[in-house]
């Protein structure tokens, strides 16, 4: 028996007042909180890229912005286009310089520089790159690290001919294939490139920069002094999120690695290459101010950044939120 017309919709108005009234909480509780974030392909920045996966639980949507190397961010960051950003600490540094309206909230790696010599250089020692040609990437630990090292041994250095050793600026992405091609001699390379390098056979391990005053260099995770002061409670989920991410990484090393090699390399990172690189640029989430102090100390005293007004560490490393975060999640 149908049922008569002005009964139907009756029927059909007070069904869509009862869906009406029963979810207007619904486009709320789906509402996520965007963070722009820029990042750069490296094994070790692998936890931070997985922001994006656990966001959603932190009602957070990661937008990730992907750059070639660390001081590429910062012009980024000057132009209100990112709001947390994974850099390495010397370009952190040189961009806080610069004005670049940044706080350091908590560290994501540590380690991640290797010397690698050309297989035939003949090089064993730093001492031997006396007259040689070597190769970095300008604006992170490889090249501060380098001329620590350079300096640690007397070495005197420059792009120009005439000193010591013959720097030549290159992408992380060009150093292997001028290895491999002999335009340069050695190079001081991040990883996973180092750890390709010597896998592929076109160079070998001269060392690990590790022994200057600042040991294992360590990258920063940064925040925009607008966020953190202007939106503490998503700051607060950020930091939360980050420190979950690095948690699984460290926990769960399997997953780590297939996240890694299968989505931020999508397959261009063999597990073998991954487990050399990691094994060189451990997950982190420490960092102190000591650690920053030193750093800007070396870069003032290489001259590494060209910085006119070198910032105070204390004055903007901000580790409260990372304190809190550690805490809630029982991590020491």
């Amino acid at each position: 028996m149908r049922m008569p017309s002005k009964l139907r919709l009756l029927a059909a108005a007070l069904l869509g007042a009862f869906t009406w009234a029963a979810a207007p909480s619904l486009p709320a509780q789906a509402k996520r909180d965007v963070v722009r974030l820029g990042n750069l392909k490296f094994a070790h920045y692998g936890a931070v890229s997985y922001l994006k996966e656990l966001g959603p639980k932190h009602g957070l949507e990661f937008k990730e912005q992907m750059f070639a190397k660390g001081v590429d961010i910062v012009p980024a960051i000057m132009a209100g286009e990112i709001d947390l950003a994974a850099s390495a600490l010397e370009a952190a540094i040189s961009g806080r310089a610069g004005g670049s309206p940044v706080y350091i909230i908590a560290g994501f790696a540590r380690g991640g520089v290797r010397l690698v010599a050309g297989k035939d250089s003949g090089i064993k020692t730093i001492a031997d790159l006396k007259g040689k040609r070597v190769g970095v990437t300008r604006g992170g630990p490889q090249e501060l690290c380098l001329f620590a090292e350079l300096t640690k041994f007397g070495l005197s250095y420059s792009e120009q001919p005439g000193k010591d050793v013959r720097i030549f600026y290159l992408p992380y992405a060009d150093l292997n294939q001028a290895l491999m091609g002999k335009q340069i001699d050695a190079m001081s390379q991040s990883e996973p490139q180092s750890t390709q390098a010597i896998a592929s056979g076109i160079g070998v391990e001269l060392m690990k920069p590790y022994d200057t005053e600042i040991g294992e260099p360590i990258r920063a995770l940064v925040m925009t002094e607008k966020m953190y002061r202007e939106q503490p409670e998503v700051a607060r989920r950020v930091a939360a999120c980050f420190v979950e991410a690095t948690k699984l990484f460290l926990d769960q090393p399997a997953l780590a690695q297939k996240y890694v090699c299968e989505s931020l390399f999508k397959g261009q990172l063999t597990p073998a290459d991954y487990q050399a690189a990691v094994e060189n640029a451990k997950f982190t989430y420490d960092i102190t101010v000591e650690h920053v102090q030193a750093t800007t100390d070396l870069m003032v005293r290489i001259g590494a950044g060209k910085m006119a007004t070198p910032p105070r560490a204390a004055d903007w490393v901000k580790l409260d939120l990372l304190q809190r975060a550690k805490q809630e999640l029982g991590i020491k």
